[in-house]
C-alpha cells in the first residue's frame, strides 16, 4: 500500500498529493518502465493526455501491475480539437478504449479554448453518468473559471496549472481556495528551464535539509497543498521525487524559497489565442 499523503475532493474521492507525470514519454517501453518504477515505489497517481500520444502506454503500465485499480487515481484530459467539433463524447470514449479502463478518476479540459463551456456541460453529463469520477480543467486563469462557474452546475474540482516557485500562482490559487478547487501543479520544478534548480536558495536549503534542490521544490509545493505531477521516466529520479515526506521546511524557509518568485511563466500562456486557435484544428 502507499503511504503518500492525499487530499480529500468536494466528491469525498481521495487523491494522493504526488504523482507521476508523463508527458512526452513516447518512445517504445519508456512510459511503461516508468509507470512499473513508480507503483512500486508507492505512486498511485499517473498523469496523462490524449495530447501526450502515451495513454495505450500508460494502460500496458497500468495493466501489468499487480496494483488494484481501485488504488489508483488516473487522469487524462481532452485535447483542443475535441472542443472545437463538439466530440466531447466520442474523444473520452478513445481515452478509455487506449487506457483500457472503465473509468478515469479525473477527467480535465486541458485548455480553456473556445468552446470550453459547451465542453464543460458535455463533461457534466459524462461525470452524472458515472464514467468519470471527477472533473476539471487545466490551464484555466480566474476569469476563465468565474465565466465557467456563471454557466454551469458543477464547479471544477481541480485546475492543474504551470505552478513553481518563480511563477507560484498565488492570486489564482487563492481565488481556487476561495471556490474548493484544488490546486495541481504541472512542470513544479520548472520543467528543467531558467536554472531553476541551481538557484543559491535552493542550493542552501537542499544542503541544510540533507536533500536535492528538487526535494526542497517539492516539498514547497506540498507544504502549500498542491499536489504535484512530476514527470520523469528514469528510476533514480523517480524515486528522489518520492522521498519528501520524510521532512518538513520551516515557515521562514517557505519564505525563502518565496523569494524566487519572478512572476515569469515558463510554458505557454493560458491566453495566447493564436494558440489555443492552432491547435484547435486537427492537422491534415
Amino acid at each position: 500500500m502507499s503511504n503518500i499523503p492525499s487530499l480529500t475532493l468536494n466528491t469525498n474521492a481521495s487523491m494522493p498529493l504526488l504523482g507521476l507525470g508523463v508527458y512526452k514519454a513516447t518512445a517504445p517501453g519508456e512510459v511503461e518502465g516508468a509507470i512499473a518504477t513508480a507503483l512500486d515505489l508507492g505512486y498511485r497517481l499517473i498523469d496523462t493526455a490524449s495530447a501526450y500520444k502515451n495513454e495505450e502506454g500508460v494502460g500496458r503500465g497500468i495493466r501489468s501491475s499487480s496494483v488494484p485499480r481501485k488504488e489508483l487515481f488516473i487522469t487524462t484530459k481532452l485535447w483542443n480539437t475535441a472542443q472545437r467539433i463538439g466530440d466531447i463524447d466520442g474523444a473520452f470514449q478513445r481515452s478509455l478504449d487506449r487506457l483500457g479502463l472503465d473509468y478515469v478518476d479525473l477527467y480535465l479540459i486541458h485548455w480553456a479554448s473556445a468552446n470550453y463551456i459547451e465542453t464543460w456541460k458535455a463533461m457534466e453529463e459524462v461525470y452524472n453518468a458515472g464514467k468519470i469520477k471527477a472533473i476539471g480543467v487545466s490551464n484555466f486563469q480566474i476569469h476563465h473559471l468565474e465565466d465557467l462557474m456563471s454557466h454551469t452546475e458543477i464547479i471544477p474540482m481541480i485546475n492543474q496549472i504551470e505552478t513553481h516557485p518563480a511563477f507560484p500562482q498565488d492570486e489564482l490559487r487563492a481565488f481556487m481556495a476561495q471556490h474548493a478547487i484544488i490546486h495541481e501543479a504541472w512542470g513544479p520544478l520548472g520543467q528543467g528551464k531558467n536554472d531553476l534548480l541551481t538557484q543559491a536558495v535552493l542550493l542552501e536549503l537542499a544542503e541544510q535539509y540533507g536533500k536535492t534542490p528538487a526535494q526542497i521544490v517539492l516539498r514547497w509545493h506540498i507544504e502549500r497543498g498542491i499536489v504535484v505531477i512530476p514527470k520523469s521516466v528514469t528510476p533514480s529520479r523517480i524515486r528522489e521525487n518520492r522521498d519528501i515526506f520524510d521532512f518538513s521546511l520551516s515557515k521562514e524557509d517557505m519564505d525563502k524559497v518565496a523569494t524566487l518568485n519572478t512572476g515569469e511563466r515558463y510554458s505557454g500562456n493560458p491566453d495566447d489565442q493564436e494558440f489555443l486557435t492552432r491547435t484547435s484544428i486537427r492537422p491534415n
